[in-house]
């Protein structure tokens, strides 16, 4: 972390990223982008976990290590609910085929699906977030 900024610069910084990754991704999928959507709608959610991880200050270079610190902190704590854990899943799954695969395809169907996934999940992230946005 920069030493000018707080964990909550961190926190409301990659919240908007989240909701930019969530933006394009429904554009691109009005567009008929399918991959892209799929890429965007992953980093969507995985802005939004490194959010809460940040008011912790934790960060990693992998994502996996983000994964698992946030299922294990959060969800697997009931803070979220379990299905939170399929999404980051298959969300990130997704977006290693979309992104690696060659010939890897993504109906339009599973991408508009992944996307209300990611608004699911960043509108819990959110409303987790606000009260402690406020304390700090």
């Amino acid at each position: 972390m920069q030493p000018d900024k707080t964990p909550v610069d961190y926190a409301v910084y990659r919240l908007q990223k989240a909701r930019e990754c969530l933006q394009s991704a429904e554009s691109e999928i009005a567009a008929g982008l399918f991959l892209d959507a799929a890429n965007r709608s992953y980093y969507a959610i995985f802005h939004a976990m490194r959010a809460v991880l940040a008011l912790e200050r934790f960060d990693s270079k992998k994502h996996s290590g983000v994964i698992s610190y946030f299922r294990q902190k959060y969800i697997k704590t009931g803070i979220f609910d379990t299905t939170f854990s399929d999404i980051v899943g298959t969300a990130f799954t997704v977006r290693n085929k979309s992104d690696y695969q060659d010939f890897y395809v993504v109906s339009k169907d599973d991408v508009a699906a992944q996307i209300e996934n990611a608004k699911t999940f960043l509108a819990a992230i959110e409303e987790y977030l606000a009260p402690k946005l406020k304390e700090l």
